[in-house]
């Protein structure tokens, strides 16, 4: 399993653009704004209802119920029924997207991902500068919950694709399947599957007060038991009809089906909406049999905690064979340092938005002499040094006449040294920027690997200035 930048770009909205509905269980109207984010954003909530206006982050750690739809919950403040809105926008293959909410949950709509999918079109979708990660499915991971039987497992494929199995053991709702291929096809294929209930599940939900957004034009119930004139009567009441009735199909007559199926692509829609919460792009084939938002948010967990040690111990593999980008005459054309300070050999790879650069560490260094004698160690404030000097590349890459400049350091944060470097090493550093260059001013990420692993780490921020 890999997590590697693709050669795709991020992407997000051109613009803001606002839906409004009402809560399924709150029965609250609601305001829901997608707003453009920028690049490494991911997807997160924004309560502008509370004060402060915090934020959730779209976060599998941040689930703590999954009844009736994916709650998440940071320090106090919660999100309901978060998955069909997340869906929506990994479907559109969109990154970066802030949600603005005045309510504790999205408007219900009609029970799918369909308008949110509409508005997102409408609002309009737009490229943005940094590639995309992906999660790379090498091997075969699992969840099963033991006391249903729900297991989710994902397969090396060439892209995302998703398959469901739905099997409720009701002869009303028997075994469906679903399969989305493409996510190019989720808005023509999976978007519009609605969301569906049991009578049992109904009545109970009823008779608790919940679903008081519900309305027969946002949810299939399959009926599941005999209906009493009673029980009748209770729903035509809760869901202001005057006259209901069961079709020959086992469904309350309030709509008709978009697909047979149409509820194992619901399932589906709901397996893409909570796997969003891991936080990264995935390529995989997803086996969903009999899923349900407890299964998914927890595989989405174990996900989570597998693509971070990836990210974690992830080390990018260049060839050293190829011609540099720059050598070392060209590196001192640019960067005023010299030996024996000027600790870069070579740059491999130089964009607008990072660069990778290399450096051969013998024991002919100067500082080998004294750190330390008989037990030779490259000194951690070298390596800092050694990945400023990389990123001094990129930030004088901006201006036309770079040796008319110097940069200088303004600040180091979250430095790490991880594994020791020692003569016969070669350094490759990686840098990029957290925020685009203002002003001269330079905030980057800063990466060294040698022999295949993550040595030295840090954020570092440097200014460019004219020499006098």
């Amino acid at each position: 399993m890999t997590v590697s930048n693709t050669t795709t770009k991020q992407r997000t909205i051109a613009k803001e653009i606002t839906l409004k509905g009402v809560g399924l269980h709150t029965g609250e109207n609601v305001t829901l704004k997608f707003v453009p984010a920028p690049e490494n954003f991911g997807y997160a909530f924004k309560r502008i209802d509370l004060e402060g206006e915090p934020i959730i982050e779209a976060d599998a750690n941040y689930v703590v119920n999954t009844q009736r739809g994916t709650n998440l919950e940071k320090r106090g403040v919660k999100i309901q029924t978060s998955e069909h809105v997340l869906a929506a926008l990994v479907g559109l293959e969109i990154d970066n997207v802030l949600i603005e909410l005045n309510a504790p949950e999205p408007p219900i709509m009609d029970g799918s991902s369909k308008f949110f999918v509409e508005a997102l079109e409408q609002a309009g979708i737009v490229e943005q500068n940094a590639m995309r990660d992906e999660f790379i499915v090498k091997d075969v991971i699992s969840y099963k919950d033991e006391e249903t039987g729900s297991e989710i497992t994902i397969i090396p494929a060439d892209n995302y694709q998703v398959t469901t199995m739905v099997d409720f053991g009701t002869k009303v709702l028997g075994t469906q399947n679903a399969t989305l291929e493409n996510l190019s096809d989720f808005k023509s294929e999976i978007a519009d599957a609605r969301t569906f209930s049991f009578l049992h599940e109904l009545e109970m939900l009823l008779e608790n007060g919940l679903i008081k957004g519900g309305d027969l034009n946002n949810a299939i119930v399959y009926v599941d038991k005999e209906i009493s004139d009673s029980t009748m009567k209770k729903l035509e009441k809760a869901f202001n009809k005057k006259k209901l009735s069961v079709k020959p199909n086992g469904i309350l007559d309030n709509l008709t089906l978009h697909q047979p199926n149409e509820a194992a692509r619901h399932k589906l829609l709901d397996v893409i909406g909570d796997l969003a919460l891991t936080g990264t792009r995935i390529r995989g084939k997803v086996i969903a049999n009999k899923p349900g938002h407890f299964v998914n948010t927890q595989f989405a967990k174990k996900l989570s905690k597998i693509i971070k040690m990836e990210k974690r111990n992830h080390v990018p593999q260049y060839d050293l064979n190829k011609p540099p980008l720059m050598d070392i005459h060209q590196i001192m054309d640019m960067l005023p340092h010299r030996p024996p300070f000027l600790l870069l050999d070579r740059i491999l790879e130089l964009s607008d938005q990072h660069v990778v650069g290399m450096k051969n560490v013998t024991m002919n260094e100067p500082f080998f002499v004294g750190h330390f004698p008989g037990a030779p160690v490259m000194p951690g404030v070298l390596q800092v040094e050694a990945m400023a000097q990389t990123g001094g590349i990129l930030v004088l890459s901006t201006v036309p006449d770079p040796e008319n400049y110097l940069t200088l350091f303004m600040k180091i944060d979250n430095v790490k040294f991880k594994q020791k470097v020692l003569p016969g090493d070669t350094l490759i550093f990686h840098c990029s920027l957290i925020t685009p260059i203002r002003r001269g001013i330079c905030h980057m990420q800063a990466y060294a690997y040698a022999n295949s692993k993550l040595v030295c780490e840090a954020e570092m921020m440097a200014q460019i200035v004219k020499k006098k």
